[in-house]
């Protein structure tokens, strides 16, 4: 990754954080997957070759996002309230 791919990569990754906090307040506070169920979905090992950040992105939303809870979604979240 050179100097512009990885200043692509760092303003994308920046617009996801952003997203995903204008996009928390309809997502599910507690995860429905089962523990492991991201077991199956990547692959057994690791690739030879990197994969773009468009696809890492992808991954994250897709796969690692059913699994998270997302506590601070919760509007009567008392230990860090939400500013809005």
């Amino acid at each position: 990754m050179d100097a512009d791919q990885f200043r692509t990569a760092g303003y994308a990754a920046v617009d996801e954080i952003i997203n995903y906090f204008t996009t928390l307040a309809p997502r599910r506070v507690v995860s429905n997957v089962s523990p492991g169920y991201l077991r199956s979905l990547l692959p057994s090992k690791p690739p030879d070759d990197g994969e773009t950040w468009g696809n890492i992105q992808k991954d994250i939303e897709a796969k690692i996002m059913p699994g998270l809870t997302h506590w601070y979604s919760h509007p009567s979240s008392m230990e860090h309230p939400r500013e809005d």
